[in-house]
């Protein structure tokens, strides 16, 4: 009998007093699976294990360049502990996001991975494979129909020209492709880019458990004990229950409560009440959240709405250049106060020097008010007693590149400016050389919505047997 099979003979259903029991093992494998929190859930006989493995936020690198943001040594040692995991306790095993970004070189790196343990251990594994790429043809089709919208007003609608000037393009798969992979009864279910709540949910919706508490636990455990206090990766257990749920830390230095809880529907949301799956919406206006202790907390009271028409958010990346970058700071008053003269200069150098070469040059001075958000002298700060430089080209190559930010540090270590003191060197570098090939770089150049009429030819599953 399948683990799967053997799952939905002994899992309780909607109704029971036992509850089923998803456990979390990580918010993304290959940074460090804390053992001991893993292995307090695993003698809690979860009916399910799930693993979040990737996420958007480390920017569009990894997904354009197709490697993983996480360390192959560590992503194995993770994938090791929660498939002998899932094998103790006999139960599936849920990943997605494959390899951080989820697209085809992500999810061959971890099956690879995977099939690596399965022959070092002596395991035999079924994987059922959820793949997340984007045909563009498919995509250039939805374009050209009007049912492709932008994430927010500042992206520009989407073009059949960025569809081909993307490296990769991935779909977040919802609870539908998972529930597809589970009737083929895998050991294991290793999907590229995903909801990060399908994972968690797909069982529950399998076995009939309400769409909304299901989903809404889903969103929270995800992140495992990011929603205690204090804060941590550790196992999380979700305990599903008819129309609520009870969420408990496997670290007993983390606590669950109300309001650390409900805080969560914070995170990642730009509405806090209604959470957009591709499958429909997860309102949680009414949901009420009880300390059941001073460690756990019972939730209930979400809800669901079917979508109308189903969506997927589409992320993709397209190569900008190539980046070299040069780290310096300085503890001179008068290079501080003159820090926007200094670098207007160097840039007007730089250009002199360079000529026509194409290159993007930016200048960042941190501790100065002058981050991301905060450009410039306009935010009021006062004038800090040091401030790290970090000047960054991008250019068709990295040698182009490096020679930007090369002369740009010497022009800058030695600038003439109005009150200059020391002739002999306005910057300290933290190490040498100071330049960096950084590598690729990339934009991203989708990060839109489309219709899908046919969710199950925009991620199809296949099978793989994998043995030692």
């Amino acid at each position: 009998m399948s683990v799967v099979a053997r799952m939905l003979d002994r899992a309780p259903r909607p109704g029971s007093a036992e509850g089923l029991r998803v456990l979390s093992a990580s918010g993304q494998l290959g940074n460090g699976v804390p053992e001991p929190a893993l292995k307090a859930g695993l003698a809690r006989n979860p009916h399910v294990i799930g693993c979040d493995m990737g996420s958007v936020d480390p920017g569009p690198a990894y997904l354009g360049a197709g490697r993983m943001a996480t360390s192959e040594t560590v992503t194995r040692r993770d994938l090791r502990l929660v498939i002998h995991g899932a094998r103790q306790v006999g139960v599936p095993l849920l990943i997605g996001s494959a390899g951080t970004a989820g697209a085809a070189p992500h999810v061959q790196q971890v099956l690879a991975m995977i099939r690596a343990i399965a022959k070092e251990d002596g395991l035999s594994l079924k994987v059922a494979v959820i793949h997340a790429d984007i045909d563009a043809a498919w995509l250039k089709g939805m374009v050209a129909s009007q049912r492709v919208r932008a994430i927010g007003a500042a992206i520009p609608p989407l073009t059949a020209e960025e569809i081909d000037a993307s490296a990769h393009i991935v779909g977040q798969m919802g609870t539908e492709a998972f529930l597809r992979a589970l009737a083929l009864e895998p050991d294991i279910i290793l999907a590229g880019r995903a909801c990060d709540t399908a994972i968690f949910a797909a069982v529950p919706l399998l076995l009939g458990y309400p769409a909304g508490p299901a989903t809404h636990m889903a969103k929270i455990i995800e992140c495992t004990s990011l929603c205690c206090v204090p804060g941590g990766r550790d196992a999380m257990l979700g305990t599903l229950q008819g129309d609520g749920f009870e969420l408990e830390s496997m670290n007993p230095a983390r606590a669950a409560t109300p309001v650390s809880v409900a805080a969560h529907s914070l995170y990642e949301q730009a509405d806090p009440l209604a959470v957009q799956e591709p499958d429909g919406t997860l309102h949680v206006a009414a949901a009420r959240f009880e300390a059941l202790d001073a460690r756990r907390v019972r939730v209930s009271g979400a809800t669901w709405e079917e979508a109308r028409q189903p969506t997927i958010k589409l992320e993709g990346a397209a190569w900008c250049g190539e980046r070299a970058v040069c780290l310096a700071a300085t503890a001179d008053p008068s290079v501080i106060a003159n820090r926007d003269l200094i670098t207007e200069g160097v840039a007007t150098l730089v250009r002199e020097i360079l000529g026509p070469v194409e290159y993007d040059l930016r200048f960042r001075s941190y501790g100065a008010g002058a981050s991301v958000l905060f450009p410039g002298a306009a935010t009021g700060i006062a004038d800090p007693g040091e401030v790290f430089f970090l000047i960054e080209a991008i250019a068709p190559t990295a040698d182009i590149a490096k020679a930007v930010v090369g002369v740009a540090k010497q022009a800058m270590l030695h600038f003439g400016f109005p009150g200059r003191l020391s002739t002999g060197g306005n910057l300290a570098f933290p190490f040498t050389p100071p330049e960096i090939v950084a590598g690729p770089a990339y934009r991203f150049s989708v990060y839109h919505v489309t219709e899908c009429d046919d969710l199950a030819s925009a991620f199809p599953v296949e099978l793989v047997t994998v043995a030692g």
